[in-house]
């Protein structure tokens, strides 16, 4: 069997089940096969060769044994068994006689070869017994004839007396060339069954190649289908079942990709609305921002019924702009045309910017090492920081503490607060768009996104954000931890995402 062969059995199960079974069908057969075959024959030439050398004998014991006269003498003996050992049978004689009452003699063709010693003992008992002559038996002596084995030879052995008085007869036939021609038929047809077998192994591979090419066919259309060829197809040959599943695979992959165009046409659609509300929205919320820092500036001055009012406005369209600018940055994360800007930051002055410029230096602990600096986007880290800790600050409870430190090649930044925790129903969905667990968290007047975004902006860097919650010594959650992990060196990101752009990829982050 080639190593083709044997490299195409390893991989693949089913073919291999498939050259099991036909081997074993085919063993199964031809073991059968050879078995009633062999058993046949042997018992054929078993019995041919015992049927004419007992017949053979029963005759020589007529014809001489029963002329020597009722008192032999062991010269007597010896010259007839002689004479009847020349036969065409090629066995030996021994003849058992008795010189007088009780006296027993001996006349062997070959004493060197055959003796009373190699007559089994229940053979000489039968030959001995004399039955009652009836009508179902006209003889009171028979032949009996028995298979022996001497040094490894098997041998026939039968015996008969002479009516009368006459002397016991013993012939003993070697059967050797009967056992080898035997054991030549039994290698032949061993030979023949491994030839079988063989051959139904090669059958095995055809039937196998024949029903598994397709197959294999079909799983590699299945593979490219499921990496986005949805033009993937098959040609379709013959009218059996392979054939009849080919069509429903051609079939399936058809709908697939239609119902993904319309996803797609529909997504393209959405993110389009999304984006041009969000310029859209920009144009009025720039004069209404004007106008509400106006009415802020002069809000000591209104009259005390109205300035509730300017406050709730003031408030509602700062929420509103930041909400416009959330949908935009989200849009360019669908649309794959957000990109990296980077520069050596310091990190621990990054971060104190961050809480200085909104005003948390009194409610933030900062333990970062001075002198840790990585090639990041300041802007989109600076996202990523207001999030978490404006976060944390909002649903948790002070002091927030800010950690820095690197692990390998990955700076970690971790923000914990002193809250109530995340409810473990909550912690798989922190990261959605729009998701707020106001079920179990005081009520937020955030948009939802912030923590989207900032697991956007972490991706993009070949980053991740991970959250959990912090337990303390007596086992209670003693605050929610949110940990970012941000590659050192995030060049690489960029080339990769400079690369896949010109070559008119979309990336979704």
């Amino acid at each position: 069997m080639s190593k083709g062969i044997l490299t195409r059995l390893r991989l693949s199960s089913l073919r291999l089940r498939l050259v099991v079974v036909f081997a074993l069908v085919a063993l199964t057969a031809a073991v059968s096969a050879s078995g009633i075959a062999y058993w046949l024959n042997r018992e054929a030439v078993l019995t041919r060769t015992q049927d004419g050398a007992l017949g053979d004998f029963r005759q020589e014991m007529q014809n001489r044994a029963a002329t020597l006269p009722l008192r032999p003498s062991q010269e007597d003996l010896r010259r007839t068994a002689e004479q009847m050992a020349t036969g065409s049978a090629n066995y030996q004689v021994l003849l058992l006689g008795e010189r007088d009452a009780g006296k027993p003699i001996v006349g062997a063709s070959d004493p060197d070869d055959f003796t009373l010693a190699d007559v089994p003992r229940s053979l000489q008992e039968a030959v001995d017994t004399r039955r009652p002559v009836t009508e179902a038996n006209p003889y009171p002596y028979h032949l009996f004839w028995q298979r022996t084995e001497r040094n490894g030879t098997p041998y026939l052995v039968g015996g008969t007396r002479i009516d009368g008085g006459g002397p016991a007869g013993y012939m003993f036939k070697s059967l050797a060339a009967e056992k080898a021609d035997l054991n030549s038929l039994a290698w032949s047809l061993g030979i023949a069954t491994a030839l079988a077998v063989a051959g139904s192994v090669l059958l095995a591979q055809v039937a196998a190649t024949t029903v598994l090419r397709p197959v294999h066919r079909l799983g590699e259309a299945a593979k490219q289908l499921g990496e986005g060829k949805l033009d993937t197809r098959l040609r379709v040959t013959g009218a059996d079942e392979l054939a009849d599943l080919t069509r429903t695979f051609n079939s399936a992959a058809e709908s697939l990709q239609k119902k993904v165009a319309d996803m797609s046409a529909r997504e393209e659609s959405s993110r389009r609305f999304v984006a041009d509300m969000s310029h859209e929205l920009r144009t009025p919320l720039t004069a209404l921002t004007a106008v509400t820092e106006v009415l802020e500036d002069e809000q000591d001055s209104l009259d005390p019924m109205i300035a509730p009012a300017v406050a709730l406005v003031v408030s509602e369209t700062r929420r509103l702009n930041d909400l416009v600018e959330n949908l935009m940055e989200v849009t360019r994360f669908d649309a794959g045309t957000a990109r990296l800007v980077l520069d050596e930051v310091d990190i621990a002055d990054q971060i104190t910017a961050c809480i200085d410029a909104r005003a948390w230096l009194d409610a933030v602990e900062l333990d970062a090492e001075r002198g840790i600096v990585a090639p990041l986007d300041p802007r989109r880290l600076d996202v990523i920081l207001a999030n978490l800790i404006g976060n944390a600050l909002k649903h948790g409870g002070s002091p927030v503490r800010v950690a820095v430190r690197t692990e390998d090649d990955e700076l970690v930044i971790a923000v914990r607060d002193h809250g109530p925790g995340i409810p473990e129903e909550v912690l798989p969905h922190v990261f959605d768009r729009f998701y707020k667990a106001s079920a179990s968290r005081p009520r937020s007047d955030g948009s939802g996104l912030g923590l989207s975004i900032a697991m956007e902006n972490a991706l993009i860097h070949g980053g991740s954000i991970t959250a959990s919650n912090s337990v303390g010594e007596d086992g209670a959650v003693d605050g929610a931890v949110f940990v970012l992990r941000l590659p050192l060196d995030a060049s690489g990101i960029t080339r990769e995402v400079q690369t896949r752009s010109s070559q008119g990829e979309v990336e979704e982050a």
